[in-house]
């Protein structure tokens, strides 16, 4: 799974004109699911998000996570995140996960973070959704779960 993450000051996610989740000062994570993924991989990085350290303490250094801040979560299904672009000029989707697996990994990850203490708000999965970011910093990050397996070597 890849998370690109990013820290707000709030967000929003709109479903035909209409507010289907919305968080104040938290964290924006774009989530998407690839064809090999498990919930495995969805605890992984739900884990890496509640304690990741992207927000300042009193000196402004980064020691501060997303549970230490009482941040909240906005967590938005984005299939695009496993888009190839390496032949011609359409991006390719053949590594991203059909909507059968990819919908309830997305689920699982808001589960493993409500169960961390995060609260969790998500959007509308397969639906077109209207994204308000108010990024603060502007930080954002890549998470990938493939690096886990890396962090073992």
């Amino acid at each position: 799974m890849r998370a690109l993450v990013q820290r707000v000051a709030s967000a929003s996610v709109s479903v035909e004109g209409r507010v289907v989740g919305a968080v104040g000062h938290g964290l924006v994570v774009l989530l998407g699911a690839g064809k090999d993924d498990t919930e495995a991989d969805a605890s992984y990085l739900a884990e890496r998000v509640a304690n990741l350290r992207i927000f300042p303490d009193d000196s402004g250094k980064f020691n501060l996570s997303l549970l230490d801040t009482a941040g909240e979560a906005l967590v938005v299904s984005q299939f695009t995140l496993y888009a190839s672009t390496r032949k011609g000029r359409r991006p390719s989707f053949t590594d991203a996960a059909p909507p059968e697996i990819a919908e309830p990994l997305i689920a699982a990850f808001a589960g493993f973070l409500r169960a961390a203490g995060v609260p969790v708000q998500t959007g509308a999965f397969q639906q077109h959704m209207l994204v308000e970011i108010h990024n603060d910093g502007p930080v954002t990050l890549l998470i990938d779960s493939e690096q886990r397996h890396q962090a073992r070597h």
